[in-house]
């Protein structure tokens, strides 16, 4: 499974409207709710697991990378989103670096491998500096999508 394999180019937001962490935590949420990936009735939930998640350490890793990520009994698969910030998102990181890209997933309740092959697989990812050069300068979703479903290192 790729990465690609988890995103749409619905799922991709080319240019995020938050400036901070939680705001675009529920930006990426609202996305999933938009695109039927997580219900409405469900996104409260969905946003509490990640806040908790987000509360024990920031999910900013450095290098302007954002992975929140949460299990849910309210997700039967899993669910992603990405987004970019050109400006940068204030997040908390690690490095205490403005953050560029989110990759934001929810893995159901009690598939503990899965969401950390997942995790792995998207930091690893990521960390490639010519892949995050790829995504900065692409200019659309559907650009996004194809740096994720091509490249070899976006292996789940």
């Amino acid at each position: 499974m790729t990465l690609g394999n988890l995103l749409t180019v619905d799922q991709i937001l080319p240019e995020m409207k938050s400036a901070e962490r939680w705001s675009a935590i529920v930006e990426l949420v609202d996305l999933l709710v938009a695109q039927k990936q997580v219900k409405p009735a469900d996104r409260d939930v969905v946003l509490g697991a990640l806040r908790q998640r987000e509360e024990t350490m920031s999910t900013g890793i450095g290098f302007g990378i954002a992975i929140p990520h949460a299990s849910s009994d309210r997700v039967d698969k899993v669910v992603a989103a990405f987004g970019r910030s050109t400006t940068g998102i204030e997040f908390d990181s690690l490095d205490n670096a403005p953050v560029k890209f989110i990759v934001l997933f929810v893995v159901p309740k009690d598939q503990f491998q899965t969401h950390l092959r997942t995790l792995a697989a998207i930091a690893k990812f990521l960390n490639d500096r010519s892949v995050r050069e790829r995504l900065g300068t692409a200019v659309s979703a559907g650009e996004i999508l194809s740096i994720f479903e091509n490249d070899s290192a976006g292996k789940a």
